[in-house]
């Protein structure tokens, strides 16, 4: 069966740290990019990326990737371990 590597891209991220408040750096750097969420407060509260597949839940803990055509999506802590390195 053929194999493939994955190309590398620069992509920017940011890592959610479980809490919501006004101006959230996170999120205005989602919505300063043209990216879509929405959150629910209380406890717990959450925040939920709009992507073409849906709502995605972000963890705290979990990354936010800026994709390479500028689609925003959730990415748990030791995939993008394994998956990104710092440039």
């Amino acid at each position: 069966m053929p194999e493939f590597r994955k190309k590398p891209v620069v992509i920017e991220a940011r890592q959610f740290d479980g809490e919501i408040k006004v101006k959230h750096p996170l999120a205005e750097w989602i919505s300063d990019n043209g990216g879509e969420y929405t959150y629910t407060p209380g406890t717990p509260q959450h925040l939920a990326i709009v992507t073409l597949e849906g709502d995605m839940i972000v963890s705290a803990g979990d990354w936010v990737v800026r994709g390479v055509q500028g689609e925003f999506y959730p990415c748990k802590p030791d995939i993008f371990e394994q998956t990104y390195e710092a440039v």
